[in-house]
């Protein structure tokens, strides 16, 4: 017996039309694309924790410095030696953490062997570069504001 035409209209609205289905896939594949976008390199993300540990850390040895009014430096270490950096001029009991949180982080100080954090509370514009893969990152004073940390364009 033939079906009539109401009854081949309700039928037929049970299910999904191909063009549906393809707009669906479509705003997946956008959304999909934005996250992988928006996802960050974990490297670069190590990189802005140990900066910003290693700003904090500065900052307390420059106002151990101040406040004991004791020549204190920051210098690059050696890997071989087991220490990423040391701070030269504290007493013992005021030792800082001279390990990076990833140990293939690299610390460099460009045009100067050390950075000189006190006792005077005018340092002078220091530098300090951060490296990790093909991540950089300085962290930088300009002697009397807190060390900040900059993304170095590659």
């Amino acid at each position: 017996m033939p079906q009539s035409a109401p009854q081949r209209r309700q039928r037929s609205g049970h299910g999904f039309t191909l063009i549906e289905l393809l707009v669906v896939l479509v705003v997946v594949a956008l959304a999909s694309a934005v996250v992988a976008l928006a996802m960050r390199d974990p490297a670069a993300t190590r990189l802005e924790e140990e900066g910003a540990r290693l700003s904090a850390l500065l900052e307390t040895a420059r106002a151990e410095a101040r406040t004991l009014g004791l020549p204190v430096r920051f210098e690059a270490g050696s890997p071989v030696a087991g220490e990423a950096y040391r701070f030269i001029g504290l007493p013992a009991a005021d030792q800082l953490s001279h390990r990076l949180l990833d140990p293939r982080t690299q610390v460099q100080i460009p045009d100067a062997s050390a950075v000189v954090l006190g006792p005077e509370p005018l340092i002078g514009p220091q530098r300090i570069v951060l490296r990790l893969d093909d991540h950089a990152l300085t962290l930088a004073t300009d002697g009397l504001g807190p060390f900040t940390a900059e993304v170095a364009q590659p």
